[in-house]
Order: structure tokens, then C-alpha cells, then sequence
């Protein structure tokens, strides 16, 4: 007889399964840095290529011819500080800012911060009649539109940026504003996230209440400047940093007015910050319909002047590139602080060119 072979017993509890292969603590370790180290640096590449391939798309677009025609067509925004409403300023320096305030189609003057319950103080208003009047009596085709402000660090997918119950709180805020004088209200609420739809309900409900006459103006979040890009950086900062175009247009579709902010780009030099303004020109121009009043924000001129002149020219090149259209122009920080040199050069530039 053949002997049979003798089998090893198999404990109960492992009948049927693959033993594991343990790993010491140290092991474990190193393969979980490995891993984290591997997908951090694949999603760094990630981000690095798209931003080596937009940027060299953005500074190719700061180049091309400016036309005489591409300039000012008298629908210029500027933002004036609350100092001209709270009684901090008197008619003296009316007197003085008015040379240039004439250049303007509308001013955004603040009127308050928009606090977390969505109410805004109305002190910060209380003085407007006087500056009213003077607008009134000097400037009567201007409108005075009032400018309500909230900037927050971050936005979310999920949450809207103006609550429900605020929001209320908010257009009875715009409502009160319009009432004590002013022509309208120019919200900037930033950041807002892509189809926020509490945004859109937001400014639904401030037309309802401000009624169609008055001058409903929104400033927009700089918009993709390439398809792609948008949701990388969204998750590197933690919040919207890009509108779609899409959603500019919805937001236009329920404005009077968008001012296309150029500020905080985070652009490294001034070629790439001149190609990523020609480029915003050329999107908002191309997504807004020319019904719908469209400025392009240029940063303010007292703080970086290089780079104000930099948006103006951008501005410039992609309008020669896309045709004359009314109702289209830049905004502009406190003219009236400006330094000479940087209003003659805007005057140039800009505002008086010989079209």
C-alpha cells in the first residue's frame, strides 16, 4: 500500500480565506507616504501643465493692433468711497473731483458692508442727500448708483453665498437705498460660486423690489480664462475664482449692468496680466448682449499704475478685435484720488482718444 501523504490541518477560522500578509508599522507607513507623495505630486504636474499652457495662450493674446475707435464711448463706470456719503466730505471737494467725475457714466458709492444676516447699517448712507444734490444739480445724466459690498475668503459647492433668510434682509437693504435717492444698487458679493442659485433668486427679488426703472449693476467674477481651468484652481484655493460664461450670462440676463473685475488676477507679470485682461474682454464682450451694459474693473491706478495701464490697453486690443459696440466701457477706482500723471494718462488712453 502507498502511504497518504499526511495533510497540514488548516485552523477553522482561515478554512476558505487568504491569509493576509501582515506589514510592520513601519511598512505601513512608508507605503502610505509613497502614496500620498504620488498623487500629490501627479496633481501638482496636473495643475502645473495647465498653467503652463494657459499662460502661454494668455500672453499671446496681449498683442495685436488698437484701433482709434477703441476707446472710450462715454459708458464708463467709476467707485467712489463712502466718504462721500457719510459726511466726511463737503462741497469743496465736490468742487474739486468734479473735472473728472464728468467723465463717467455711473458711480458705485459705497453705502455699506453687507453683514452675515444680510442687513446693512444705514449710517454709512446717512449723509447722501448732500452729495444727491451736488450730483443733481452739476451732473444730472450721471447716474448715482449705491454700492454694497461682502468679500469672504472662500465659496461653496453646496452652500449659497447669501442665505435664504438674509437675502431678504438684503433686498429690503437695496430697496431702502434706492429709496433714500439713489438711482440703483451695484452689488459686490464675492466670492460667488458658478449656479449659485441663491444668488440668482438674489437678484430676482432686488428687481421685484427696486422696481424695473432703477439701475441693477453686479459685479462678476473674472471669468475662465481657458476650458479646464476653472475647477483645478477652485480646488487649490478653496473657493470660486472664475465665473463661466454661462453664468455670466444668466447674471446679465438679470442686470442692467456688469462690471468684469480685472482686480486680484494673481497674474505674475504684466504680459500675462495683459493677456489674461484681453481675454476677459473678448469673453464678456462675445457673452453679453448688447442690450446689457458691460464694464471692464480696471485695478486701482494709485496703488499699481503699471498695471491700470496694462487693462486699458488689453481692453483696447480686444475691442479693435471685436467691433465697436455702445454701451461698453471700463470701471475705474476714485478718480478723483488719482495722481496727475495717472489721470493723464487714462484721459490718453482712454477717455478722450479722438474716435
Amino acid at each position: 500500500m502507498v502511504p497518504r501523504t499526511r495533510q497540514r490541518a488548516v485552523p477553522r477560522a482561515t478554512m476558505g480565506h487568504t491569509i493576509p500578509i501582515r506589514l510592520c508599522d513601519g511598512q505601513n507607513r512608508e507605503s502610505n507616504v509613497r502614496w500620498l507623495l504620488t498623487r500629490l505630486l501627479a496633481g501638482l504636474a496636473a495643475v502645473l501643465v495647465v498653467a503652463v499652457g494657459a499662460g502661454v495662450v494668455l500672453a499671446a493674446q496681449f498683442s495685436g493692433e488698437k484701433a482709434e475707435w477703441a476707446a472710450s464711448t462715454g459708458a464708463d463706470a467709476a467707485w467712489l468711497d463712502g466718504s462721500w456719503v457719510d459726511g466726511s466730505k463737503d462741497e469743496s471737494d465736490f468742487a474739486a473731483a468734479l473735472p473728472r467725475l464728468r467723465a463717467f457714466t455711473e458711480v458705485y458709492v459705497h453705502v455699506g458692508e453687507i453683514a452675515e444676516d444680510g442687513t446693512v447699517d444705514p449710517a454709512g448712507y446717512a449723509a447722501a442727500d448732500a452729495f444727491l444734490g451736488w450730483m443733481g444739480r452739476e451732473l444730472p445724466d450721471v447716474a448715482v448708483v449705491g454700492w454694497l459690498s461682502s468679500t469672504a475668503e472662500s465659496s461653496s459647492l453646496l452652500e449659497d453665498r447669501v442665505p435664504k433668510e438674509a437675502r431678504a434682509r438684503l433686498v429690503e437693504a437695496a430697496s431702502a437705498v434706492v429709496d433714500a435717492g439713489f438711482d440703483g444698487v451695484h452689488y459686490a458679493i464675492t466670492p460667488v460660486t458658478v449656479n449659485d442659485p441663491g444668488f440668482v433668486d438674489l437678484l430676482e427679488r432686488t428687481r421685484d423690489a427696486i422696481g424695473a426703472e432703477a439701475v441693477l449693476s453686479v459685479l462678476a467674477l473674472p471669468l475662465e480664462p481657458l476650458p479646464g481651468v476653472r475647477l483645478p484652481v477652485f480646488a487649490v484655493q478653496g473657493g470660486e475664482r472664475y465665473w463661466s460664461t454661462n453664468f455670466l450670462l444668466r447674471v446679465a440676463e438679470l442686470s442692467d449692468v456688469v462690471v468684469v473685475s480685472g482686480s486680484g488676477t494673481g497674474m505674475p507679470s504684466g504680459s500675462l496680466y495683459g493677456g489674461f485682461m484681453a481675454r476677459q474682454t473678448t469673453l464678456a464682450l462675445r457673452t453679453v448682449p448688447e442690450t446689457i451694459g458691460l464694464r471692464i474693473g480696471v485695478p486701482p491706478a494709485a496703488d499699481d499704475p503699471a498695471a491700470a495701464a496694462t487693462a486699458v490697453e488689453a481692453v483696447r486690443i480686444a475691442l479693435t478685435a471685436h467691433g465697436q459696440r455702445d454701451s461698453f466701457g471700463i470701471a475705474v477706482h476714485a478718480p478723483e484720488e488719482l495722481a496727475d500723471d495717472a489721470w493723464t494718462e487714462l484721459e490718453e488712453d482712454w477717455l478722450h482718444i479722438q474716435r
